[in-house]
């Protein structure tokens, strides 16, 4: 399987020439969703899910589909029938020839004072990749490669290293990372690095790797 780190929390994955691609929102490339065969949506967050960018997908290949939860769902059903699927926590699905598991319920705490909205994470072909979204879910099986998100409003490095502790993977790349500053990321990597107990990977946007 081959992943490619997209800007912010979008990744492609590519295997036996079908893509999937996950998260394409509003941070991520105006085309990070053309040309995929299949399109998984975390949640509803303009940085997660951009309306434009998944219809212009859709537009381009009427074959393609998405699975998401309600609230993105909803938004986008009717222009897009039979091609839109909602999904929540304990669903399975094949998705372009890959397996996929739902994982999660809700976002991570922002602040007390915002409600929490639905979260979905994507366990990918068996553990292979896990993508969380928003949350820091841990599945109920070993996970390879674990797409971490590194820096968020909702988090801070203390819970990304137990996350990574607890997840256990065995690799873990940075997503979720729009945010951070060049300035910034050494530290991240020296800390999340010698802490997190896993090899901790960074791929810049556009870069691939085999996983």
């Amino acid at each position: 399987m081959k992943l490619t780190k997209m800007s912010h929390a979008c990744v492609r994955l590519e295997k036996d020439g079908r893509t999937l691609v996950i998260d394409p929102g509003g941070f991520s490339e105006v085309d990070a969703a053309v040309g995929a065969d299949a399109i998984l949506v975390t949640h509803e967050h303009a940085d997660h899910f951009d309306e434009g960018r998944l219809r212009a997908a859709l537009d381009a290949d009427p074959a393609a589909e998405i699975w998401t939860l309600k609230a993105v769902a909803d938004q986008l059903a009717a222009a897009f029938p039979g091609r839109v699927h909602t999904v929540g926590h304990g669903d399975a699905f094949t998705a372009a020839g890959f397996d996929v598991q739902v994982h999660g319920e809700l976002h991570a705490v922002i602040h007390p004072d915002i409600p929490r909205i639905t979260n979905v994470g994507y366990l990918v072909d068996g553990g292979r990749v896990f993508h969380p979204g928003d949350a820091l879910t841990v599945p109920d099986r070993p996970v390879e490669t674990l797409m971490l998100p590194v820096m968020a409003p909702w988090n801070k490095i203390s819970e990304v290293i137990d996350y990574v502790r607890e997840v256990r993977p065995q690799r873990a790349y940075d997503i979720h990372d729009a945010l951070l500053t060049d300035l910034a990321r050494p530290i991240y990597d020296r800390q999340v690095g010698a802490l997190g107990g896993t090899e901790h990977l960074r791929l810049a946007a556009g870069a691939s790797a085999d996983v």
